[in-house]
């Protein structure tokens, strides 16, 4: 599958963005959508513009996965938007989900640029500069620890670094999240339907670890969203 298509599959709906990266019910519509409040229309931050789409692709997916990282902040993300649109110059489609931005020196030094040109706030910084070289902030770190690139894109992540072992890949399972290809919410509909973790595990070839780990990220998953 070439890297492009793989960006672009168009394979969630907003709700599953909200729960699988751990956001409140609709606020990744807002971030793709944009919104209105008080008369007043706010630009989507993660697309150019809105295109009244109702599936969410891969790469949205990814630069959602990313702005979850910085929910928490007192700064508002929709703070994030100018810079993200020079980004998508410099870098192309999907610029959070590429590698050169976070994993390569120049890359790097051109985010320090942007960020410096909009004047974004540092709390919503996706670089800093330390001992007189650009480098990855917390948020990004954690962000890049929690993915694999190949061809240069993010081509596979952890939603949640509580279950390690469970693995979001748009070739397998639909971009579902899954553990040996065997999707967690399938494991969890099981158990909750009475099967025990060692019939589960010995049903679908995995260990009673591996089923513990899916079941306790379902769990996880409801539990943020409902936050």
């Amino acid at each position: 599958m070439a890297t492009t298509s793989l960006l672009d599959r168009a394979i969630y709906s907003y709700p599953d963005v909200d729960r699988l990266v751990g956001l409140r019910g609709g606020t990744s519509r807002r971030w793709l959508e944009g919104y209105a409040r008080s008369g007043k229309f706010y630009d989507p931050v993660l697309r150019e513009k809105p295109t009244g789409a109702e599936v969410v692709t891969w790469g949205e997916m990814v630069e959602a996965r990313l702005l979850a990282e910085f929910r928490q902040q007192d700064v508002s993300v929709q703070r994030l938007r100018p810079a993200i649109d020079q980004l998508r110059e410099e870098f192309g489609t999907y610029p959070l989900a590429q590698a050169r931005p976070f994993l390569e020196v120049e890359g790097r030094e051109l985010v320090r640029i942007v960020q410096d040109k909009v004047g974004l706030e540092r709390p919503l910084q996706l670089v800093v500069v330390r001992n007189g070289q650009s480098m990855m902030t917390e948020a990004t770190e954690r962000f890049r620890d929690a993915v694999d690139y190949e061809g240069g894109t993010v081509h596979r992540f952890r939603p949640d670094p509580r279950t390690p072992d469970v693995i979001m890949d748009p070739a397998r399972t639909f971009g579902q999240p899954a553990i040996r290809n065997v999707r967690t919410d399938v494991l969890a509909e099981d158990y909750r339907a009475g099967s025990s973790r060692e019939e589960l595990a010995d049903l679908y070839e995995l260990s009673p670890a591996q089923v513990d780990a899916a079941i306790r990220f379902e769990l996880i998953a409801g539990s943020d969203r409902a936050a």
